[in-house]
């Protein structure tokens, strides 16, 4: 039978609700025992924030009697590295999968041929050389691309911008144009932009050739549409010819998210993808976590984690410079729980930074990126630099190398971003009622009371299975959108 509460922590004075009970919702808080006003209010063994008057055993805990205890910046000396923080060993056996070669490097998981602009000016004419280049594959009798292996994605930048912006832009493309889920990729830029379509071509190094193409529309004698469609026939056929083959699991690498987060997050989807992690990390393949405003109150617990001195001091520097961020636009550094997180029972940011983390499992942290680098080498858990909007971080997420994103959803969404994007539900409602937009049910853990170790099972052949082809549920909806973060002027 369903139990009505779980105290997540021994430590807690609070308990959440598994079901609507008397003047409490599902997902919410509710009080162990009579807590003062300013004292601190613990979930998940850690404070979420202080009681703004007295609140009564039984009572509801919510955002109008709780408030953040976040500030500015911290200089963390007492935190401490775990010296037993777990440093996961590879399995003696290696799984495999069977995935896409890259001649240039890396696996891929899906064989997609992309149009990517180097400016947002040229968006409409990526969309037409798609448009035109289905058509005539269609008509030339070869099999029909499918609206989910080629794909085009706009976005506003690539010029007018400077510093940081600029360079941004230009990293994020690079990314994707060398991303080895693209079995092809047509890079179309117009020529007076300030992403300079040849100085943008240097970026990508030693690129194949082959399988990633450039046009500059202003270069082009005639219609560029015309000259584009016949570039993308050209890598949709010699794409045709790609094969899946057996690589190791260790090659995979996937990217760790939360979005519409709810109570039920930190308690079924957020540790499940905290046990994916730490299983994947043992095959010696890489997961990355990000969302930095959303580690703030739970930063410490990653830093104890770190795998050396070196890894600790950049986690340092990427909490306090994000802060340092929010604080240059006059923004405080607490306030991130939207309505919808609300309405699920997340009252602050500490208790929504203590849910997220936990997508993080408990294996050692063992690097920190930088928003726009891309992984190079080295296995594990590692920590990436962007905000907690869902489509920026996913992207991010994504350039940053990883070939699937994991993503935990309390109140739903149907988003994707450029590479399969696979929605987990932390509750099984959730699940029931949009199943256009959920890959897998994490609310089992509390509805049927289904043990961790059978459902991770039963997840990681729903990753798997995603990993050697199936369509997630955003793919077969042709959903496929990309974001890059702006922070600077626009000229």
């Amino acid at each position: 039978m369903m139990k009505d509460t779980i105290r997540i922590n021994p430590a807690d004075t609070v308990a959440v609700a598994l079901k609507d009970l008397p003047g409490i919702p599902a997902g919410h808080k509710i009080a162990l025992r009579d807590i003062a006003p300013g004292e601190d209010i613990i979930k998940y063994g850690n404070p979420i924030g202080h009681a703004l008057r007295a609140i009564r055993k039984g009572e509801l805990v919510d955002h109008n009697n709780i408030a953040t205890n976040l500030s500015g910046t911290l200089d963390y000396e007492d935190v401490k590295r775990d010296s037993h923080a777990s440093l996961l060993a590879p399995n003696s056996s290696p799984l495999t999968f069977n995935g896409y070669r890259r001649a240039g490097g890396g696996t891929g998981i899906r064989n997609d041929i992309w149009v990517v602009p180097t400016v947002g000016c040229v968006d409409g004419i990526c969309r037409q050389i798609v448009e035109r280049a289905k058509m005539e594959i269609g008509e030339q009798g070869s099999s029909l691309i499918s609206e989910s292996s080629l794909q085009y994605f706009p976005h506003n930048y690539g010029c007018s911008q400077l510093g940081d912006d600029h360079e941004n832009t230009r990293r994020i493309l690079r990314d994707m144009v060398l991303h080895p889920n693209a079995g092809g990729v047509l890079v179309v830029g117009l020529g007076c932009e300030n992403n300079q379509p040849r100085e943008f071509e240097k970026l990508l190094g030693d690129y194949d050739r082959q399988r990633i193409r450039l046009l500059i529309c202003q270069e082009v004698e005639g219609d560029e549409v015309e000259a584009g469609a016949r570039i993308v026939r050209e890598l949709y056929e010699q794409a045709r010819s790609d094969e899946r083959v057996p690589v190791p699991l260790s090659s995979l690498r996937v990217g760790l998210k939360c979005g519409g987060s709810d109570g039920f997050s930190g308690i079924t989807a957020n540790p499940l993808l905290g046990a994916f992690s730490d299983w994947l990390c043992a095959q010696g393949g890489t997961t990355v976590l990000t969302e930095v405003p959303e580690m703030f109150g739970a930063e410490h617990l990653l830093m104890r984690r770190a795998a050396s001195d070196d890894v600790l001091q950049a986690t340092i520097r990427l909490i306090n410079n994000f802060k340092e961020y929010y604080l240059s636009h006059g923004q405080p550094v607490g306030e991130n729980p939207s309505p919808g997180n609300k309405a699920g029972g997340i009252s602050t940011l500490e208790e929504k930074a203590l849910g997220c983390t936990q997508k993080s499992g408990t294996s050692a942290v063992r690097g920190v990126l930088d928003y726009g680098e891309r992984l190079e080498s080295g296995a594990g858990l590692h920590l990436l630099c962007a905000p907690g909007n869902d489509l920026v971080a996913s992207t991010a997420l994504a350039a940053a190398g990883c070939q699937l994103v994991l993503f935990t959803t309390g109140r739903g969404t149907p988003f994707s971003t450029f590479v399969p994007t696979l929605k987990v539900a932390t509750n099984s409602d959730l699940a029931r009622r949009k199943p256009q937009w959920v890959d897998f049910d994490a609310g089992t853990i509390v509805s049927q009371d289904e043990p961790m170790d059978s459902v991770l099972k039963r997840f990681i052949e729903c990753v798997l299975d995603a990993v050697g082809g199936k369509p997630t549920r955003a793919e077969q909806a042709h959903i496929h959108d990309m974001a890059i973060w702006k922070n600077g002027v626009t000229l």
